[in-house]
């Protein structure tokens, strides 16, 4: 008769005796994550509504900007272009070009979350940088809707209400460029995707972009520059595309013993 075995476990058990099956992650560690960007980016709504009053919107635009554009950076190029004298038409296409690249995210994060039709036009206020930072990375479905749902909900409700306390405060201050509270939701940002820059390509992208956006900020309108710096990423990936390719034909046309050395390892 054959030996009776135990079953050998091949995933991990959690403390709650619930089972992890292969390639899935923990929710309580996809809302942890979730809460950590929430919160972190949700807090410095305040430094938004601070640095909008500084810029002469009143507290309904300033709190009208956070509930229905929703997107920080476009937010911040919106106040700080008018608050440097810029043309508030001209304030308002730098920010909306800035947030272009959500629909882009929406493209990706539309096939990956799969939602009901019914849901997908309140799900579209959340697709910003943090809640695709959040989704993407999550192996199942499931982890990439709740990841998605945590990040959105808590970043909207803490960017609303620390907004409406940073503007309602925002004269207590005083002068908001002694604070330096307009810097706060770039730094923010920065703190967040610094982790991400890996490789380096990356690096070397996200360089070339702050070099851009510095060296052309004194010579062009409020807003513009960020926009221009964006492209940092085409010229980098044809640049690494041409070294590529250049580095193919030498390898083909050297010694290919040194090839076959090299595929025998």
């Amino acid at each position: 008769m054959a030996k009776q075995t135990a079953p050998t476990r091949t995933t991990a058990e959690p403390p709650d005796g619930s089972t992890c099956a292969a390639g899935t992650k923990p929710d309580s560690a996809v809302v942890r994550d979730a809460l950590g960007v929430g919160i972190a980016v949700g807090l410095s709504g305040f430094a938004f509504g601070v640095t909008s009053a500084g810029s002469g919107l009143s507290l309904l635009q300033t709190c009208a900007l956070s509930l229905l554009v929703f997107t920080g950076a476009s937010q911040f190029a919106l106040v700080g272009a008018l608050a440097a004298g810029g043309n508030p038409y001209t304030a308002a296409a730098g920010a909306f070009f800035l947030g272009v690249r959500n629909a882009f995210y929406g493209l990706r994060l539309s096939q990956l979350l799969a939602l009901p039709r019914a849901v997908r036009p309140l799900a579209a206020q959340w697709v910003i940088d943090e809640t695709t930072a959040v989704t993407l990375p999550q192996p199942t479905r499931r982890a990439a809707r709740l990841g998605f749902t945590v990040t959105g909900l808590t970043l909207y409700v803490l960017w609303n209400l620390t907004t409406l306390v940073g503007a309602m405060g925002a004269e207590a201050l005083g002068d908001t460029e002694a604070w330096g509270l307009d810097a706060a939701g770039p730094a923010v940002f920065l703190a967040l995707l610094a982790p991400m820059l890996k490789s380096t390509t990356e690096r070397v992208t996200a360089a070339l972009a702050v070099l851009l956006a510095l060296g052309l900020l004194p010579v062009l309108p409020a807003g513009v520059p960020v926009l221009l710096s964006a492209l940092a990423a085409p010229v980098v990936l044809f640049l690494v595309g041409r070294a590529k390719g250049d580095g193919t034909g030498r390898t083909g046309a050297g010694d290919t013993g040194a090839t076959r050395a090299e595929g025998g390892r």
